[in-house]
């Protein structure tokens, strides 16, 4: 009685956690996977403030300029 009653909680514990597992090398998903919400951040500019730059640029050699 004992131990059926604590495989069955075993066997409730794993069926409820969403875990990702290891079976023979795999690394499988957890079975929400596809109700995931997704985060993608599309690839960008490495440097951000490229048109701030190029204004700062810009204004430093009108500066030159009018010396």
């Amino acid at each position: 009685m004992r131990a059926a009653l604590l495989g069955l909680g075993l066997l409730i514990a794993v069926g409820t956690t969403g875990c990702q597992i290891d079976v023979g090398g795999q690394t499988l998903p957890s079975p929400y996977y596809m109700s995931d919400d997704v985060q993608y951040f599309p690839p960008g500019p490495e440097f951000k403030l490229a048109r701030e730059a190029a204004a700062m640029k810009e204004y430093a050699q009108e500066a030159a300029l009018r010396r």
